[in-house]
């Protein structure tokens, strides 16, 4: 380890940025660095000017990516290398807005129906039906589940922070089963080392199988249950602030992407078009 990537981490240790955060921003510095092949302390505002143009008209990275990028090389040059002027104009990029995938309840039925192993039917279900981030679903433990008080503990999720998710009657049922099959001990979802939580890589995969063997178009993904979960919560009628604190989202704002989605609003409001008195000879000859 270089001591320049030394400093960088204990720099983003000492402001107690969360472990996935330290290793994607070291992996993005690693990635400018090799490009030009050049330590980063000998590099400028023109070389950072010049990757980030190429992750995006030659690797057509997103722009998620490309800020993550930014962000990354912003915390090498502002705080650990005290050079402020190379990412001074620099600009964050807008993202485009797009809405969320969302499955219906007939296609998360022949999703969840498509799934044949004890443990990614657990797992998956519980992303759903408690509307957990991939992150979370993974690092649960036996300990979390609270049946007494029917809910589920997220230790520190996104942002680092502690919350409380609801825990559903037959989400409990599900969780029990496997348990007796299972016995997990401390992490709920173990990996192939028992100490260890499963891996994300094969819950992903895990979700993937599962909309294939359903035939499902969609691109399913285990955010793509957690945006179905805030969607359903949504259109039977929950308010957007109890969904923001079941999501454990900073702003209302992130919520209130859902109203776009959700389709209650728009069935239960007729079209002004219905209104209006045409003829039927007039519907035919258009």
């Amino acid at each position: 380890m270089t001591p320049l990537r030394r400093r960088m981490i204990d720099d983003m240790t000492l402001r107690n940025l969360a472990p996935k955060t330290i290793e994607s921003y070291v992996q993005r510095v690693s990635g400018f660095a090799r490009y030009f092949k050049t330590p980063p302390e000998q590099l400028g505002p023109d070389h950072v000017r010049a990757y980030l143009l190429h992750l995006v008209h030659e690797r057509r990275l997103s722009w998620s990516h490309y800020n993550q990028v930014r962000s990354a090389l912003r915390f090498l040059y502002c705080v650990t290398l005290k050079q402020d002027w190379v990412m001074q104009d620099i600009v964050c990029a807008k993202k485009p807005h797009t809405l969320p995938v969302v499955l219906s309840l007939d296609e998360l039925t022949r999703f969840f129906r498509a799934i044949t192993n004890l443990k990614h039917r657990a797992i998956l279900r519980t992303a759903y039906a408690a509307g957990l981030r991939l992150s979370e679903v993974t690092q649960l433990r036996v300990a979390d589940i609270d049946s007494q008080r029917m809910v589920l503990r997220v230790c520190q999720g996104k942002g680092r922070k502690d919350r409380y998710v609801m825990l559903s009657q037959k989400l409990l049922a599900v969780l029990r089963e496997y348990w007796k099959i299972a016995k997990p001990r401390d992490y709920l979802f173990p990996g192939a080392q028992p100490d260890r939580p499963i891996s994300r890589r094969t819950v992903m995969k895990a979700c993937r199988d599962a909309r294939d063997i359903a035939g499902l178009g969609k691109n399913v993904t285990v955010h793509t249950l957690r945006h179905s979960f805030a969607t359903h919560l949504l259109e039977a009628g929950t308010d957007l602030r109890t969904i923001q604190i079941l999501l454990g989202h900073r702003s209302l704002s992130t919520t209130a992407r859902y109203t776009h989605v959700a389709t209650a609003a728009s069935q239960s409001t007729q079209s002004p078009f219905d209104r209006l008195e045409l003829p039927p000879q007039e519907d035919a000859q258009s």
